[in-house]
């Protein structure tokens, strides 16, 4: 059977979005290639003309999620919205409520943790776009301060994340949203 033009790349991109949202919502291990074939509307034989196995998808989400959630925090620093307006968003109760739309970083890491080198190579070089992106936008620092300052900013967002979606009482879990935003933004305004 033959593909029309551009076919491909649209049945892959079909994938990758399936397989990106049912990861970060359900978790990498609980999904299987069957099921995101199956909601792409795909046959399981369709997967291999695409990837090498459920790993090589893995990363190429990984760097696709990534690349796109980079992408829009540059394209609201262009529009005036600067790391504060970023803080509010990442942890937002909208946010803690769709992990499967949200940041593939606070729905993935720790799953990430325990895959390959080669996944985590790809994960930390990703990571450090978005160190690097943060850091350029801490005013008054040298390089060696913002550059922790931006871990230090992300690590805890993404943390605070974690925990808001982890706990059973909506009522602490807002209060974990409210405190990282008022730590992320005590770090974005402190001065060297």
């Amino acid at each position: 059977m033959r593909y029309v033009k551009g076919q491909k790349e649209l049945t892959r991109s079909r994938i990758l979005e399936v397989a990106s949202r049912r990861f970060r919502g359900e978790g990498i291990a609980a999904v299987g290639l069957a099921g995101i074939m199956q909601e792409a509307d795909l046959t399981n034989g369709a997967f291999y003309v695409h990837f090498k196995s459920k790993e090589n998808l893995l990363q190429e989400v990984v760097v696709d999620t990534l690349n796109r959630r980079l992408e829009a925090m540059i394209a609201a620093s262009a529009e005036g919205l600067g790391l504060e307006h970023g803080i509010r968003d990442y942890l937002s109760p909208g946010a803690r409520d769709a992990a499967d739309e949200g940041c593939p970083t606070a729905a993935l890491v720790a799953e990430i943790a325990r895959h390959p080198k080669e996944t985590r190579d790809l994960f930390t070089r990703k990571i450090g776009d978005f160190l690097d992106f943060i850091a350029n936008n801490l005013p008054g620092r040298d390089p060696i301060t913002q550059r922790k300052d931006a871990a230090a900013l992300f690590g805890m967002m993404v943390g605070t994340l974690q925990l808001a979606r982890a706990v059973s009482d909506k009522a602490m879990s807002d209060q974990i949203l409210e405190g990282g935003i008022e730590a992320g933004i005590a770090i974005v305004r402190r001065q060297q």
